[in-house]
């Protein structure tokens, strides 16, 4: 028992050090390329990387992701600071290495743009995020790397979920499978029952036989 207790301790541990690992890659990432565009690109203005498929519009976004509901900094400001808070809550929880990357890369997207609206103008908890890749062809909105990585954990998340893998690391089974997975030791158990019964002895078919041939003698 107590070996078992120390194996998922182990991979407990194993998780959240690759929740926190995917975290920190992301809020570095995320920070380190808006430092890049506000020392590089000019505000406001268009650049062309893949002509009309990608460019690099560096905005200020006082909203939030891709731009939305901008007089509303303080709200998601803290409902960023409530998901970092929630998923640091239910990391203990987390024995799937699945799990544990997807909830890194949200929390560092949170992270990402949590550090804006905290210490970026025009003042604490309002700040305005970085924002600086369009792709007009997918959505009018400007968004960043933490908004895109937010999207992609979103996306992994509702795959786990449809195949069933748990936060422990175990899966859920449907009940149609549940279903065949019963029938199927119901099954074997019914022939193992009968597999179990003793054949008859020669006397006991002797004495059948004999049962028999009187019968047919009567008639």
């Amino acid at each position: 028992m107590s070996q078992q207790q120390d194996q998922r301790a182990k991979v407990s541990v194993r998780a959240i050090a690759a929740l926190a690992f995917a975290a920190v890659v992301v809020v570095a990432f995320d920070q380190v390329v808006k430092a890049l565009v506000v020392t590089n690109l000019p505000y406001g203005q268009v650049v062309p990387v893949l002509g009309g498929a990608l460019q690099f519009l560096y905005v200020r976004n006082p909203g939030a992701a891709f731009s939305f509901a901008v007089n509303m900094t303080w709200v998601f400001s803290i409902v960023s600071a409530a998901v970092v808070v929630a998923i640091i809550v239910f990391a203990r929880r987390i024995r799937s290495m699945w799990w544990a990357i997807v909830l890194g890369m949200l929390l560092g997207g949170a992270l990402g743009n949590l550090l804006d609206r905290l210490f970026r103008e025009p003042g604490f908890g309002r700040g305005h995020v970085v924002d600086f890749i369009s792709t007009p062809w997918m959505m009018p909105a400007i968004y960043n790397i933490a908004d895109s990585f937010i999207c992609i954990s979103m996306v992994v998340f509702v795959l786990l979920v449809v195949f069933g893998v748990n936060l422990d690391g175990t899966r859920s089974v449907s009940d149609r499978k549940r279903r065949g997975e019963q029938s199927a030791v119901a099954t074997d158990q019914a022939d193992a029952t009968a597999a179990s019964r003793p054949a008859p002895t020669a006397d006991q078919r002797d004495g059948r036989d004999q049962r028999d041939q009187l019968g047919h003698d009567a008639t």
